[in-house]
This record gives structure tokens, sequence and C-alpha cells, in this order.
């Protein structure tokens, strides 16, 4: 089986069966119900209902309106709400937080990620909810986690990212660090957190309880930051941006070619680096004992980058990887999305997925990561209308049509009906 295979049934997903409610909003949370959704679990996701006299797109969460809108809705909603179901209930109304009581006692994972107390407010607080269903694994994710000094503090990803120790790390030496180009604090968190939710649900296997998971985003940031900590626990060294290089290892950095375009070149293995040097033309780098080990290349990395730097300089993009390829030098160029969207390797390894659109056009959005070849995840359906479906959730619970009806009336809920 490729890795491209087409998905299985959703009896058969990894996950088939578990049953996640996700409340919460914008990024961490979702993309952690998006992810076990894409591998098989029935995802309900709890979205406030617009407020009366709002304009069409209104309500539900923010993300629906965020960046590029296509026929009302934000493409980037397409990725983050596939397979996942939407149900319309205002969190403020003690007959909402009697449902949401009900679903979490039927749920085998609840997601949140509001500000710690917000769920507590609603008599919803994990304490409440374990007590009713005692498997129940709960995910809060937050800026800094639900205790310490900290706690109460509104948290985005942008600040998770600088205090996690990343945004010292960004950009040239010496200017304004940057920050990186996607919401990588909030989705270090989801990853951090669908880890959890994993090993809790094993855990459960053992021990029949569920429990709470606990994941700040700065925290998440934080744990991927390396040898960070120790280095400077050890030599008092503060680590700062160093551009394209990676200080501490060498040769590596984007080397700019004749074109205006750059190769990135990962030469830093011993037996790698001689093969680099003797395809940039400079054998005797490659065969000097002082630079046979990384520490030795350290001490020189300006002169080697100097070396290959002189070398790209008089190639193109293309001929410079062609030359790193017949050398079997680790390198590659700089993407943008139209390179993604064309290169053949994307697309083989299922990748680049096309979404039919009620409009009739077709949508690529990113395929499934990671890839499972006997079960592998999929997406089984498209991202939600606000309140799609809020009827049949309602009705599977034993509501009537007529108590439906009235909660709608009352703006208790919304549904597309």
């Amino acid at each position: 089986m490729s890795a491209a295979a087409t998905p299985t049934a959703h009896t058969q997903a990894p996950l088939a069966g578990i049953k996640v409610l996700e409340m919460g909003q914008l990024i961490a949370g979702p993309f952690a119900a998006k992810t076990l959704g894409d591998f098989g679990a029935e995802v309900i996701k709890i979205e406030p209902p617009a407020k009366p006299g709002s304009p069409p797109g209104a309500g539900g969460d923010p993300l629906r309106q965020w960046r590029m809108l296509k026929n009302g809705t934000s493409v980037w909603w397409q990725v983050q709400s596939r397979n996942k179901r939407s149900l319309a209930l205002d969190l403020r109304q003690p007959e909402a937080q009697t449902m949401v009581r009900q679903l979490a006692a039927e749920a085998d994972v609840l997601i949140e990620n509001f500000r710690p107390g917000a769920l507590e407010a609603w008599g919803l607080g994990p304490d409440e909810l374990l007590a009713a269903n005692p498997r129940l694994v709960v995910l809060r994710i937050s800026g800094y986690g639900q205790t310490g000094p900290y706690r109460d503090r509104p948290g985005f990803g942008v600040v998770a990212e600088a205090m996690g120790g990343l945004r010292h790390l960004t950009g040239e030496p010496g200017r304004v660090p940057v920050r990186v180009g996607v919401s990588i604090g909030d989705t270090l968190a989801a990853l951090h957190g669908v880890i959890g939710i994993l090993l809790a649900l094993h855990e459960r296997h053992r021990s029949g309880q569920g429990q709470v998971i606990d994941v700040a985003l700065y925290e998440a940031v934080f744990n991927c930051m390396e040898s960070l900590l120790p280095e400077y626990s050890a030599f008092g060294a503060v680590r700062g941006a160093a551009g394209s290089a990676m200080p501490g290892i060498a040769p590596t950095n984007a080397y700019r070619c004749a074109d205006g375009g750059y190769v990135l070149v990962a030469g830093n293995g011993d037996s790698i680096f001689k093969r680099l040097m003797a395809c940039i033309g400079r054998p005797d780098l490659g065969a000097d004992p002082a630079l046979a080990s990384n520490a030795g290349r350290v001490a020189r990395v300006v002169e080697l980058d100097d070396a290959i730097g002189a070398w790209a300089a008089t190639l193109t993009v293309e001929a410079a990887l062609a030359a790193l390829a017949q050398a079997e030098v680790p390198a590659g160029k700089i993407y943008t999305v139209a390179d993604i969207a064309a290169d053949p390797h994307y697309a083989a390894r299922g990748m680049l997925q096309a979404l039919p659109q009620a409009d009739g056009s077709t949508l690529l959005v990113p395929g499934i990561v990671p890839k499972l070849l006997r079960t592998p995840g999929g997406q089984r359906t498209a991202a939600p209308a606000l309140g799609q479906d809020t009827d049949a959730v309602l009705a599977s619970m034993g509501l009537s049509a007529a108590q439906i009806a009235d909660l709608k009336a009352r703006g208790i809920v919304q549904g597309e009906g």
C-alpha cells in the first residue's frame, strides 16, 4: 500500500468509536480535535450561535471569518474543521450547559482552550464532568497553564512563542526578532495535547479512569528548544538569532545563487562534509584534519560558508541542487506555496487533496499526517456550516422537534433548519 493510500472506512479508522467534544475556538483546541477527527474520532464542535440581528456569516468560531474568504467563509476553516459536526449552543445559558453535561457523560474526550476558570464558571469544570463520567479525558489548553502566577493572563500563540524562547532565536542578529509566519505556538500546543490524549486513552485501558491534561502554549514551545536551557545552565550562554545558520553546527546555511534564489545546504555530517567539499571544488578543505569533526568546522565556519557561497554564486538554484544531489549532500530550495502545489512529491504522497466546493470549484487542502499504512486517516466530511448538525445531535439526545424549535426560538441553540 502506498503512503497516499485511500482512507479506510470509518469503522476501520484507528480512533473509530472515540467520541470527542470540542469546546473552544480558533487554533489550538480545534487543531487537536481536527487531528483526532482525521483518524476516525467522532468530533462534535460546540460553537456560539450568531447574535440576533447579526449579518450573514456571523457567529460560530471566529476562524470562520479569518484571513481569506471564499463564498463568505475562510478557506482555512475547510482544513481546521473537516471531519467535525457543528452544534451551536449558547454556553451562557443553563439549558445549554445541561446539554453539554449530557454530551460529556457519553464522551471519551473533551477538548477546551478557554481561559482558566471559564468552564468552572459555567458549571462545566473537570471535577463535575469527571464525577459524572470517570472515564472522560479532558484536554485543557491555555496560554500559561491551569496553575501558577500567570494562569489568569490572556495568552495567544505569539506571546507563548516569545515566552517559550522561540522569538529570541528568529531573524537576523541585531535586528527586530521576527515571528514565524504561521501560528506555530498554537499548533505545537495542539500536537502536545493530542499526545496527551492518546497517552491518557492508553492508560485508561489499564485503570478505567480518565484524567485532565494541562497543556500551556509557552511550555509546548519551550519543549522544542533543544539545548537552549542546559547551555545556559552549564556555560551561561544565551543563544540569540543567527539568521539562516545554526550555531554550533557547521556547515549548514542558505547560500545565494546566480539567479537570485537560495540553496539550503546541510553538510554538517563528517562524511557528508567531505563529499560537499569535493562537490564545490575544495577537496583541500575536505582533507584538512582540523575540519574532520564538527568542533573544528564550527571554529572555521566563516571560511566554510565563504567557500560554499562562492561556489553557489556561480550556479542557478537548480544547477546547484543537481550537483549536490549527485554528491549525495542534503540540500533543498526555499519553497513557496506555488512550489508546493506544483511539486510531484507532494502529490505522490497525497499531501495535496482537492475538495469539491458548493460552487463547483475545487479547493486544495493539506493531506493527512502522519501516514498509517494499514489504517490511514482521511477526510470523511467537509467542514460544517454553523449549527449544521444541531438538530441531529439534539435529537440523538432525546429532544423532540418541538423542544428543539423552542430552544431555537429562544436563541439557546442555532441550527440550519
